[in-house]
């Protein structure tokens, strides 16, 4: 039984292509639609428990009258229908719907549907393009991901657990009390028009202070997830009274947003026992007034009185969570911010694999800018034959690995088209072009898992000989063997830590270098590939280098020019422009900006020290 329960909802599948609406019923809705019946039989439960509940005080009044008219040796003759409709309900029909209430709850929707929130969450966002990420904490991205799913479901749970049933209850009870005697229902129909008005004033301050709420906690994640992942620049700068002040900063603005909440909520619920200890009075006080009037019997009274108590008792419970409604309410507009950003650069209906048979890129009149209006590549063609190697050159900020992220999609260009074997990568499927090109970049760095499992990634269906090979011609396997982590796992199964952080700059390039052999994929990108490694490994990866760029089309950037002497051919950038190209020795004969970089790299950087003229540092 349970395990029909656990799997009406399957959230592995595919997420719906479309991101979620950004207007708050479009975003619930797109969650819910993809698992409605569950919640129409939750409400149509809800329902059906709401009406039984407001029948039992109704039956018990009923029983009161026969208790108070029949003799106890008759009492099973005259009142058995109305002890068999009441022990029905008791026995039977309540234990039955709140079991099947709590089994849609509990097993469809409060772990699956939650689960397939998060998911599709997570795929949404995952799915935006690089600047996405760039622009915003990562802290803040995940934490807004990771909370909205809980929220979107208790709003959803608590409307059909709290607010539909005392509708549904109330609704109920002024039906029986009005017809008894109108009068009756007055002060309950009173409470709910007063109750309304209560929370038409309330609701909108909770909404607002919640999302507030959420937003600063959503800050203060973020503060807190960029001060650990960047722990060592914090401790190296010994700023950490800055550092604890700019963290507590965003604490003090939580905790403010936090009590400004929590006044607006101490309000409601102060409001709210005034109305209910003013409904409770006017109750008993029609209730005994019509009694005493004989316009009521004993157990039309005992059933009135028993309504309003039990409205009363609910109502503080549905206080509760209709405070929690709007909480989660501004938890998940906050959410949407992150969650319904529409998803940019994505593939075009049509789009195709990429294939790649001999490797030949060009750049077609292509213009770049980053938003700021300044041009990053403007104008510029290039064409890279077939299983050439070249080197990019120019002082930084020129453009060069913009270039390269234009290549792998990582923006679109404003202007002209990006080719490979003639193909315009703006038709290609974004994961095919990728995985025609390997990269090898100067900020390495690595998943926290195991150094087989990144290895892998290159090529996961890779064996493990061809793993260890790829890490042999890495020259990584003599660290790998001597690894040892946290939790005594070795070797390729030692995990790396965040970002690789338990690794040396050069082991992490080894390994990074190691993913890209095993990759083997037509098209490679050297991006200061071996900046992080002293001169004897980078010698010996050099080698491997070369090995690896047999046959393929290659691209690469290094400030140190000296390893760029053997490329085929220079490409010189400078102001968004090609501005020369030519072998190493074509450019150092021209005497233009490659060989004024060559000259100062060779000979040193010659400044005028106060009082030391042209001396060398």
């Amino acid at each position: 039984m349970f395990r029909y329960f656990e799997t009406r909802i399957d959230f592995t599948k595919r997420p719906p292509e479309e991101s979620p609406p950004d207007n708050l019923w479009g975003f619930y809705w797109h969650f819910i639609a993809q698992a409605k019946g569950l919640f129409i039989a939750l409400f149509a439960l809800g329902f059906v428990l709401a009406v039984f509940e407001a029948l039992i005080p109704y039956l018990i009044g009923r029983l009161v009258n026969a208790l108070s008219h029949t003799s106890p040796e008759n009492i099973f003759r005259e009142a058995g229908p109305l002890l068999i409709a009441m022990g029905s309900i008791i026995l039977l029909v309540r234990p039955v719907g709140t079991i099947l209430f709590r089994l849609l709850v509990n097993h469809s929707l409060a772990v699956s549907f939650t689960t397939m929130v998060h998911w599709q969450n997570y795929w949404h966002v995952v799915h935006q393009p690089l600047g996405f990420f760039q622009e915003d904490f990562a802290g803040r991205i995940a934490n807004r991901v990771l909370q909205t799913g809980r929220p979107l479901r208790e709003t959803v749970l608590s409307v059909a657990r709290a607010v539909w049933q005392i509708l549904i209850f109330g609704a109920a009870s002024i039906g029986l009390m009005g017809t008894q005697d109108i009068r009756l229902a007055l002060p309950m129909a009173g409470w709910f028009m007063l109750y309304a008005t209560l929370l038409a004033f309330s609701v909108p301050s909770i909404q607002k202070r919640s999302r507030a709420s959420s937003e600063a906690r959503s800050a203060v994640t973020g503060k807190v997830v960029d001060s650990f992942t960047n722990i060592m620049t914090v401790k190296l700068f010994g700023r950490r009274k800055d550092e604890d002040e700019y963290i507590s900063e965003g604490y003090r603005r939580l905790n403010d947003a936090f009590m400004s909440q929590q006044r607006i909520n101490t309000f409601y619920v102060a409001g709210l026992t005034f109305l209910n200890a003013i409904f409770l009075v006017s109750t008993g006080a029609m209730a005994v007034w019509l009694f005493s009037t004989n316009r009521i019997d004993a157990g039309t009274m005992t059933t009135a009185l028993l309504l309003s108590t039990q409205i009363v008792s609910m109502s503080g419970w549905v206080a509760f969570e209709v405070m929690g409604i709007f909480e989660n309410v501004g938890t998940v507009q906050e959410g949407m911010k992150t969650i319904s950003r529409p998803l940019t650069m994505q593939d075009k209906p049509t789009a195709r694999p990429l294939t790649v048979t001999r490797g030949e890129i060009r750049f077609d009149d292509v213009s770049f800018s980053y938003g700021d209006g300044n041009k990053v590549v403007d104008r510029l063609n290039l064409i890279i034959r077939p299983g050439e190697k070249i080197g990019l050159v120019g002082r930084s900020g020129v453009g060069k690995t913009t270039l390269v992220n234009l290549l792998l999609r990582f923006f679109e260009p404003q202007e002209g088209r990006i080719l490979i074997d003639d193909q315009d990568i703006a038709d290609a499927r974004e994961e095919s072009l990728r995985s025609q090109i390997s990269v090898v970049t100067q900020d390495t760095s690595l998943l926290h898992r195991s150094i087989r499992e990144n290895i892998l990634y290159g090529r996961p269906e890779a064996s493990e000989e061809a793993m260890r090979e790829a890490a042999r011609q890495a020259h990584a396997v003599e660290f790998i063997e001597r690894l040892v982590d946290g939790r005594g796992r070795r070797g390729f199964d030692a995990h790396v830590g965040e970002r690789g952080v338990k690794l040396s700059g050069g082991q992490r390039q080894r390994i990074a270098i190691a993913r890209v052999i095993l990759k083997d994929a037509p098209i490679l990108i050297l991006d200061e590939a071996t900046s992080a490694l002293d001169s004897e490994v980078e010698a010996a990866i050099q080698e491997s280098l070369a090995t690896l760029m047999e046959g393929k089309t290659v691209i690469a950037i290094a400030h140190r020019l000296s390893t760029l002497q053997l490329m085929d051919r220079l490409i010189v950038m400078d102001d968004a422009r090609i501005v020369e190209e030519g072998t190493h020795e074509e450019l150092l004969e021209n005497g233009g900006l490659y060989a004024g970089l060559w000259s100062r790299q060779s000979g040193g950087f010659l400044v005028a020290r106060k009082g030391v003229a042209g001396e060398a540092v």
